[in-house]
């Protein structure tokens, strides 16, 4: 492991360089709730990589591939929730196959993983930004080009550290 990626004020901080990058509309939490655009503050560890295999090669040899048909539960009530589900899937849930590029590499992290807490918040993902500057639903996300840097020096457990 290289080290943490630590969210600072004008980026984060990762492998003795440093990247600019998007957190939550709704700033930093201390009591992350579902629906309120913001990023956990706390120590996460990055649980998976996911990657679109027909737009990108795996950044890893563990990263999994998306495949048509995969979701993400965002559905407090559920007994899916905060989990990757196939469709179909009734209950409120993201599309991980996305036709803009945001998905093609996502680092998912532990928060409310795997034993969520109804309510808690869900995918809090490491992803591709729209553009810079534009926040996210709550996650962090990265140029491309640094995503992949990222992620291709990555392990499961490395952590990200929200401040």
């Amino acid at each position: 492991m290289i080290g943490d990626l630590v969210v600072t004020p004008r980026g984060v901080r990762f492998a003795g360089c440093h990247f600019p990058c998007t957190i939550g509309r709704g700033g930093v939490a201390d009591d992350k709730r579902e629906g309120d655009m913001a990023s956990p503050r706390g120590i996460h560890r990055i649980a998976g990589m996911l990657y679109r295999p027909d737009r990108i090669s795996a950044p890893t040899d563990w990263a999994e591939p998306i495949l048509p048909g995969d979701l993400w539960s965002d559905e407090p009530l559920d007994t899916d929730y905060n989990h990757m589900v196939r469709a179909p899937y009734a209950p409120s849930h993201e599309a991980l196959r996305r036709a803009d590029p945001m998905y093609d590499l996502v680092l998912v992290t532990d928060w409310n993983w795997p034993d969520a807490m109804p309510g808690r918040g869900s995918a809090i993902f490491i992803h591709q930004w729209r553009r810079q500057g534009y926040p996210t639903a709550g996650c962090v996300a990265f140029r491309r080009d640094h995503l992949r840097w990222i992620a291709e020096r990555t392990v499961p457990g490395t952590r990200l550290v929200i401040r």
